[in-house]
């Protein structure tokens, strides 16, 4: 489910933002405005991030090998990852340099009129991209805020594009004024200082992200309270004395890893273990839902008091 409603939200977003980005491109060549190219470039950027986030997704999906033999879901991660450095920062660099050139050397708008359509146009239609991945993002994340959403999840798309359409909104309004200034006082300046704000802000995004895409390629965790419910169907399964102890991590955004020590009777018969591993594997499948579990269990005789 998380992966069907990430990709419906990349989608959604490419749509949208390569409709945006022609039109800015246009608006810039007749207005020769620096907040238009920078917005086109940022819609340019952001298409290619749906691009690259549809791509890893595709790739992820390859069967597992002999040398990868836990598949390749973490390879949405990378592809995440180098959305974040490359197309962000590359974005936002450009806008930042663009915007202080004109901070600099300011000139005037030729046609401003057509600026302020294609940015209204834009407005509507990012939020519309923004709205559908806020939809998937609430059927995801739970009782959790959507910042605390974004910060935990492991899915990559997602908070992905929660943050490039709110950036892309942001820098909408920043652009729209910056513009709306120049026009004002007849100060090419102000429209450099839109350009600028709009590169800041893809920078900000751009560090907040790639540090969320490092975590998760360094190796996360389940959730807490997957932890639990993992812990809770161990424990609850007949023959099983306790959950000595028990780590899980993520090998892709919809595969976990569960490995475990399990406390069982000394008095237990070979065939009786098997019985209880096997019922413990099925409940933790049962107690994850939406997700490929991968169970390893070690049976192991508690001694209370042991530890």
């Amino acid at each position: 489910m998380s992966t069907e409603g990430g990709i419906k939200a990349v989608i959604a977003a490419l749509i949208a933002n390569l409709g945006i980005a022609v039109a800015k491109f246009v608006a810039f060549l007749l207005t020769q405005s620096s907040s238009m190219l920078a917005e086109a470039i940022h819609s340019l950027a952001d298409s290619g991030n749906q691009v690259l986030l549809l791509f890893g997704n595709k790739r992820s999906q390859r069967a597992s090998t002999s040398t990868h033999q836990f598949g390749y879901g973490r390879q949405r991660y990378i592809y995440g990852f180098i959305v974040a450095i490359v197309l962000f920062l590359v974005g936002g660099l450009f806008s930042l340099y663009e915007g202080i050139h004109k901070i600099q050397h300011p000139e005037e708008l030729s046609d401003p009129t057509i600026a302020f359509v294609v940015l209204i146009i834009a407005i509507v239609l990012e939020s519309f991209s923004l709205r559908t991945a806020v939809k998937e993002a609430n059927a995801a994340r739970g009782s959790r805020s959507l910042p605390r959403f974004v910060r935990d999840t492991r899915n990559p798309e997602l908070p992905v594009i929660l943050l490039e359409d709110t950036g892309a909104l942001v820098g909408l309004i920043f652009a729209l004024i910056g513009i709306t200034l120049a026009v004002v006082t007849g100060n090419g300046a102000f429209d450099g200082m839109g350009a600028a704000a709009v590169g800041t802000l893809l920078i900000v995004i751009a560090i907040f992200l790639a540090m969320e895409m490092v975590s998760m390629l360094t190796g996360e965790s389940a959730l807490p309270e997957e932890d639990e419910a993992m812990r809770t169907a161990i424990e609850t399964t007949p023959g099983v004395e306790r959950v000595i102890h028990m780590k899980s991590l993520h090998l892709g955004p919809d595969e976990i890893l569960c490995a475990a020590k399990i406390g069982i009777s000394s008095a237990d018969t070979g065939a009786q273990i098997a019985a209880v591993i096997d019922g413990a594997e099925g409940r933790i499948r049962d107690a994850i839902t939406g997700k490929k579990v991968t169970v390893y269990l070690e049976p192991d005789v508690y001694h209370p008091g042991a530890g």
